[in-house]
């Protein structure tokens, strides 16, 4: 009996954990709903499966599309229209256990000269739509 209640236990803890961690990112469906970062960009590099990855001078924190590739943007042309420059960068609020110190956020809209270069909110309205 004492066996069976602690694999209930260790199950249910497991699934929880499981939970926590594989949770997927809620993208947003308001880009007001969107927490904002704003920098100079020092890096740009592929991440991931046709990740694009963007690093903005004095911030620890890595921001990523996912799968931008796939959207059809091209890192090379990226980095020659944004090294050195300032954009913005807006993202969902989310936590995860792989990312407890919410070092990597997932990018939703990327901002430059106050033009949208990606939109992924508006990208997923037109794809339902």
């Amino acid at each position: 009996m004492k066996k069976r209640i602690f694999f209930y236990i260790f199950g249910f803890t497991f699934f929880i954990l499981a939970l926590l961690i594989l949770r997927p990112v809620t993208i947003p469906s308001d880009p007001a709903d969107c927490l904002v970062a704003e920098g100079k960009v020092v890096y740009i590099f592929e991440g991931g499966p046709q990740d694009i990855n963007f690093r903005l001078e004095g911030d620890k924190t890595m921001y990523y599309i996912n799968r931008g590739m796939d959207y059809g943007l091209n890192i090379d042309s990226l980095r020659n229209q944004l090294m050195g420059n300032d954009i913005t960068i807006r993202y969902p609020k989310h936590w995860t256990l792989l990312d407890p110190k919410g070092r990597n956020k997932h990018l939703s809209i990327l901002e430059f000269n106050g033009k949208e270069l990606f939109n992924e909110i508006e990208l997923i309205k037109n794809k339902k739509g």
